[in-house]
């Protein structure tokens, strides 16, 4: 997709994405059921004590792809070309050490995902995440009046009420938590309780994920599945 171009609503995100040639990917792919990067559905795993297919629990996260968040989705400012945020985001990421993270599975409220599985790696993608927001910055389109108004109204404390309007999202910086959703909201907890066992048992053969490039993701109109565009290398690094 490098020579894509789309129209003035796209919106860009940084994300992790694990190497295309990975288990990894393989895994997160087919349990979301869409590769992101090929658009090619997946077959997708069914768990054993659920009641509904796997399908059902993971619609939300499908319309992302297998992803972890570095920067949240956001609109170019006016005069910013698509190319300009290409060649950004590869200068950044070639600022980067590569680096392993080691995860586990868990809740966060009603959804579960993948979260760092020690405060090391948890320190060590916060400070990348907070370098490409800082980055990256000068590219975003502030939001609206009325599309900020809308964001305050949702139950924040004040710090994220303070990042949302520095940065456009309020989990940044010191409110960052690095995670790969596995599921949609599911208020059911035998269910979260099942997909927790489920990917416990699998992390140890997949073992730690490479941090060793970043992923430009594109949501090419409103409401459309995430791609993935272009992966973007860390320091010293080639990627597949």
């Amino acid at each position: 997709m490098s020579g894509a171009v789309w129209g003035a609503g796209a919106r860009f995100a940084v994300y992790y994405a694990p190497s295309r040639e990975s288990a990894w990917w393989r895994a997160g792919s087919a349990w979301l059921g869409r590769d992101a990067e090929s658009g090619e559905q997946c077959m997708s795993p069914q768990p054993e004590d659920l009641a509904r297919p796997l399908a059902d629990l993971t619609e939300a996260p499908r319309r992302y792809g297998w992803h972890g968040t570095l920067v949240a989705p956001f609109r170019l400012s006016q005069g910013v070309t698509q190319q300009d945020l290409l060649v950004a985001t590869r200068e950044w990421a070639g600022t980067q050490t590569p680096f392993s993270l080691a995860v586990e599975a868990a809740t966060l409220g009603d959804f579960v995902a993948l979260r760092p599985a020690d405060s090391y790696g948890e320190a060590n993608i916060r400070h990348v995440a907070s370098s490409a927001l800082k980055t990256l910055d000068a590219l975003r389109a502030k939001p609206s009046a009325a599309d900020l108004a809308r964001r305050l109204a949702a139950p924040l404390s004040e710090r994220q009420r303070a990042l949302l309007v520095e940065w456009g999202y309020p989990y940044v910086l010191d409110e960052f938590r690095f995670h790969m959703t596995l599921s949609s909201s599911l208020a059911d907890a035998d269910e979260r309780a099942t997909l927790v066992a489920w990917w416990q048992a699998q992390t140890p053969a997949l073992g730690a994920l490479a941090l060793d490039h970043a992923a430009l993701f594109v949501e090419p109109a409103p409401g459309e599945p995430f791609v993935l565009w272009q992966r973007v290398p860390f320091q010293n690094h080639e990627v597949n």
